[in-house]
């Protein structure tokens, strides 16, 4: 098993690349180039084989890369063998979408426990996943031995949150919440601004679409 750090940058695309690997055996195709994989995730065929080349040789120069082996190699780099649990913390309209989504269904991820303020969502289940009240949030996780944690608070208690989150060992906040928080050098922080995802994708349409059009048109 690899055991160097890679970049930041490549360990975000290798769940991209595995997905896609995934499609191609179901598909029975047995082996592809950096090329094809280039066309299909849409990253560049020298990223692909810079990112690779941090696992050593996968593939074979003038045949590409085995599907199965490299699926089965990343497999192993995402221990997709083994079930993660995660939790969720704030049950709003966005953290139900993410209780209703299936994560296990496609990966090896599963939401195995959710906490929310409100009265009323206490010691429910919503698609299958318990609803814990706050209050026995640390007591759970700590318990379930949960180290990955989805955080869709109102802002005004993203840090809090986040801080009890670290005080019971929490090593990793995928944060849906706009606020940027401080943890320990330890703990792994994404954030996830949806506005902020859209606006960028606006600036884009409008920008990068005129230049096109405008190069064409010359």
């Amino acid at each position: 098993m690899v055991t160097k750090k890679i970049p930041k940058a490549t360990a975000k695309r290798l769940p991209i690349y595995y997905r896609y690997l995934s499609v191609l055996l179901s598909a029975n195709k047995r082996r592809v180039s950096s090329t094809e994989l280039s066309e299909a995730v849409q990253v560049d065929s020298a990223t692909i084989r810079r990112d690779f080349s941090y696992f050593g040789e996968l593939g074979k120069r003038g045949y590409g890369y085995d599907v199965e082996s490299l699926l089965n190699f990343f497999k192993g780099i995402l221990n997709q063998d083994t079930l993660t649990n995660v939790a969720l913390v704030g049950v709003g309209s966005l953290g139900s979408a993410l209780l209703n989504y299936n994560f296990h269904q496609d990966t090896n991820l599963r939401i195995s426990a959710a906490f929310d303020t409100k009265p009323e969502l206490a010691n429910t289940v919503k698609s299958g996943i318990p609803i814990y009240p706050a209050s026995e949030m640390q007591k759970q996780i700590k318990e379930q031995q949960i180290d990955a944690v989805i955080l869709t608070v109102p802002s005004s208690t993203s840090q809090k949150v986040a801080d009890q989150l670290v005080s019971v060992g929490v090593k990793g906040i995928l944060n849906f919440t706009p606020v940027r928080l401080s943890v320990p050098k330890n703990v792994q922080v994404q954030n996830i601004d949806l506005t902020n995802e859209l606006q960028t994708l606006i600036y884009f349409i409008k920008n990068y679409a005129e230049n096109n059009h405008d190069e064409k048109t010359n």
